[in-house]
């Protein structure tokens, strides 16, 4: 495996230490060399095959070095420090930043979903190539998927669709995208896939037979022009086939641009004289001509694409690009590292990624979860339209775009002075949708008003609905504010509630945490606008209203009177429920162990007094203990960890599995190789091939513990490891 991932980096990238790459290679064997993937097969195999990708996209050494080493910091004993250590503060950082994006997970709350793409769009702006490296990881992890449960499968093809593949879009890494594409197709749709499949396996000779006879028609011409080139004939990807077939409502039959002929040249003006030898030899199709050279895509992508009819009058599509450009348009971004070196190069790749900050700002003015995520999507993986501005500026837009849209992405302030727009030099609506090659002219006034509420809901583009947002909440936050909490408190009565009552101490923090923002009158000003749906907000404090567990009611006074005079004759009388519990100084107390969290040492405690019952001992991060914080703080009462001898403690934890035969018994052997006894074992009917076991235990230590549950997680086929609370 080393010696061919050496060939392959010889082959494709520059100025590579091999040296380094031998030796996180060495490093990377020896951490997993306990470790096996779901196939079976050796751990090691997968870093490697990330690293094969890596160099194929012609990366630097810090990038495939990191490649190598990306699981070792998340499922080994290495951390951050060890791989700086070892190798540099650069490779350390990119791991970990792959380290934090391995915890993305599709989920099927949005809020948590657009949580985890926030963070991960952060990492991409502090060093784009952590996405590149992670993208490397889901491609070979999509490739042996099929050794994954099919909830599983699905799971991990709809993450793909919805967050890989849009991002290797975005980057112009065409390559990975259709390789990522076809097998998030092939999980998802698995019978319209091979369906496919079958269909174009039918026809495969007589289309190659096909092709052959254009590519010898084209490679004859350009041979008498003297324009040296390199032609073939490739079949469009199965994905792409699948999205022709639904948006035209036809059968595989009835599509016949199944493949494309790509030409390669040395220059531009090649590509343009190449255009021209196309259309004599065949009649182009009006209307599906695309210069993507003079017009790149935001991606980088450049090319010229036209679509003709050729022999048996068969339409096929053309595409003519130099060889430089080809190279960009099958690795995008990562062709930078491979091709160009040096500051020029920072400054260029920094220019091309204009999109992440755009988006990485509209984000921020952007609270409500589904809606942020939809606005992902779709900044990251629409179609678009290019228009140009009366000085021949060419800005590219959102598909259906409007004049509105255009005047936000000259500049904010004409977009908030906007009051009409000339298309061609003939006046249209502001939200007339804009076509590419149109030019667009902006009338704007001289004492500008702001924008209306209206225009919200006719513009496409996020930056444009971020920059009205932010507009009319500092020119009307006052207003919005008082709109805002007239307009959750109805909501709230009208659902039986008083919002007043419900909405306080841990469920508003968690709310307002939940829309990143500080106070309750942005909130309320959020609403205002129109940001935020009071009725989302009231039905989500429902939800945790409810879950919350009322504490016990109780009277403290006669034990906090006692502590408070050193007077603990009473409680005296009655032994400690559990020995090793310091109240206050005190150790002759009556406690006991709160069932909710069940705190074992090691773990933060905090003491409640309890009426008749002495003091109940809790987790810090136990649910209750937030609870009682807000309505009874006064008492919680400080206790401390006492360490007798032989002293034991239940703990419960709970695994998330696939439902596999062994699972339970394997957990069993390291539970009992720990020398710890076992209290109480539950298993759950397995629900859509996921089941959950709990396991109590009777442990003197937290970090007995902690090791037992890093043994299990480390299980084929477990998920999640954690310890149980409420």
């Amino acid at each position: 495996m080393l010696e061919k991932l050496i060939e392959k980096i010889d082959k494709n990238c520059n100025n590579v230490d091999k040296e380094m790459i031998k030796k996180a290679y060495n490093l990377a064997y020896e951490a997993h060399k306990d470790q096996r993937r779901e196939s079976g097969e050796p751990y090691i195999m997968h870093p490697v095959e990330v690293a094969y990708i890596l160099a194929d996209m012609g990366m630097d050494t810090s990038t495939i070095t990191a490649g190598i080493l990306h699981d070792v910091i998340e499922d080994t004993e290495y951390s951050h420090e060890d791989i700086s250590r070892e190798f540099s503060s650069e490779v350390a950082d990119l791991v970990e930043g792959v380290t934090k994006l391995g915890k993305i997970k599709y989920k099927t709350k949005e809020e948590q979903q657009a949580d985890n793409v926030r963070k991960m769009l952060l990492a991409m702006a502090k060093d784009i190539r952590v996405i590149l490296i992670k993208l490397a990881d889901r491609l070979h992890n999509m490739r042996t998927l099929k050794y994954m449960s099919v909830d599983k499968q699905k799971e991990k093809a709809k993450e793909t669709f919805d967050i890989y593949a849009p991002l290797a879009h975005r980057l112009g890494m065409s390559k990975i995208k259709w390789e990522l594409e076809d097998l998030g197709f092939r999980y998802m749709n698995p019978n319209e896939y091979y369906f496919i499949v079958r269909k174009i396996a039918e026809k495969r000779v007589e289309r190659e037979k096909y092709i052959e006879e254009i590519v010898a028609q084209l490679k004859d011409s350009l041979d008498k022009a003297s324009i040296p080139s390199d032609i073939d004939g490739r079949p469009k990807h199965f994905y792409s086939i699948y999205r022709k077939m639904v948006k035209k409502n036809r059968t595989v039959d009835q599509i016949f641009d199944l493949t494309a002929v790509r030409i390669l040249v040395d220059t531009v003006k090649d590509c343009y004289a190449v255009l021209g030898i196309v259309h004599t030899i065949y009649k182009p199709i009006p209307g599906r001509f695309k210069d993507y050279i003079a017009m790149p895509k935001p991606n980088m992508y450049q090319s010229l694409h036209s679509t003709v009819i050729g022999p048996q009058g068969k339409p096929f599509e053309i595409q003519i690009r130099t060889f430089e450009m080809h190279k960009t348009a099958e690795y995008g971004i990562a062709a930078h590292w491979k091709y160009k070196e040096g500051v020029d190069n920072a400054e260029d790749i920094d220019k091309k990624l204009t999109w992440l900050r755009d988006i990485l700002e509209w984000q921020r003015e952007t609270s409500d979860a589904e809606e942020f995520m939809e606005g992902f999507k779709i900044d990251l993986f629409s179609d678009e339209v290019f228009v140009f501005t009366p000085k021949g500026t060419v800005i590219n837009l959102p598909h259906d775009a409007t004049p509105i849209d255009f005047a936000y992405k000259i500049h904010t302030d004409i977009g908030n002075s906007c009051i009409g727009a000339k298309i061609n030099g003939k006046m249209v609506p502001l939200d007339y949708p804009l076509k590419t090659g149109e030019i667009i002219e902006i009338l704007a006034s001289s004492t500008p008003k702001g924008p209306s509420i209206d225009w919200l809901s006719m513009v496409k583009s996020n930056q444009a609905k971020s920059k009205i947002r932010s507009w009319f909440k500092k020119a009307k936050r006052e207003e919005n504010i008082v709109k805002g909490k007239d307009s959750l408190e109805k909501e709230a009565k009208k659902q039986g509630y008083n919002f007043g009552e419900i909405a306080k101490g841990e469920l508003l923090e968690s709310i307002l945490k939940r829309y990143n923002m500080n106070i309750i009158e942005d909130l309320y000003a959020a609403i205002g606008v129109g940001a935020v749906a009071p009725s989302t907000i009231v039905l989500k404090i429902k939800e945790m209203h409810a879950k919350t567990v009322k504490s016990e009611v109780t009277d403290w006074r006669v034990i906090q009177d006692q502590l408070n005079k050193g007077n603990s004759n009473k409680m005296q009388k009655t032994k400690a429920t559990s020995p090793g519990i310091i109240v206050k100084g005190e150790t002759n107390v009556l406690v006991r162990f709160a069932k909710c969290c069940n705190p074992v040492p090691g773990d933060e405690i905090i003491g409640y007094i309890t009426k008749g019952r002495g003091v109940s001992i809790h987790r810090k991060d136990c649910k209750n203990v937030d609870f009682l914080l807000q309505n009874e703080d006064n008492k919680l009462i400080e206790v401390n960890w006492g360490r007798p001898k032989g002293a034991e403690y239940v703990a419960e934890i709970q695994i998330k599995s696939e439902n596999r035969d062994g699972i339970l018994s394997e957990c069993m052997e390291i539970i009992s190789a720990a020398k710890t006894s076992l209290y109480a074992v539950n298993a759950k009917p397995p629900r859509n091939g996921i089941v959950f076991i709990n396991i109590k235990l009777k442990i003197s230590d937290i970090e007995v513990l902690k090791d037992i549950m890093k043994k299990i997680r480390k299980l084929r086929g477990v998920l999640d490891v954690y310890r149980t609370k409420n």
